[in-house]
């Protein structure tokens, strides 16, 4: 049993990208699928597919990669952990890696961006930095 979900989730995808597998298969939630969906939208994965029926639910993410061959995922850093929950202000919210990587939040209004949250003015508990 995985004590931190968030976390086994983005070492899975640094992982696969670090031995550049073109797919990712990871136990399916619902959380992570929001969390999966919010880095197709900033342009960290390529797809994302949920698989399988009833218990059996499986996520699969497709990895996306630069014209280099680089994974487009070059490091992640888990800020929020079960231990040690960090929340953030929305006036707290600064640019990561001088607005080059992303902070994903998990908000009221659901998952988030650092960008998104900016805008929107919702702040939320930081799960991680990516970029």
């Amino acid at each position: 049993m995985v004590s931190d979900p968030v976390g086994d989730f983005i070492i899975r995808l640094t992982n696969a990208g670090a031995v550049k597998h073109a797919v990712v298969s990871i136990p399916f939630s619902n959380f992570k699928l929001a969390i999966a969906e919010k880095l197709k939208e900033a342009g960290y994965v390529a797809g994302v597919e949920k698989k399988g029926k009833k218990i059996r639910k499986t996520l699969d993410v497709v990895l996306k990669y630069t014209p280099e061959g680089l994974p487009r995922i070059a490091g992640v850093k888990r800020i929020s952990k079960p231990g040690r929950r960090m929340y953030k202000a929305a006036h707290e919210i600064t640019r990561v890696k001088y607005g080059k990587g992303s902070l994903v939040l998990s908000t009221p209004q659901g998952i988030k961006t650092d960008k998104e949250a900016r805008k929107d003015n919702v702040g939320g508990e930081a799960l991680f930095e990516i970029w």
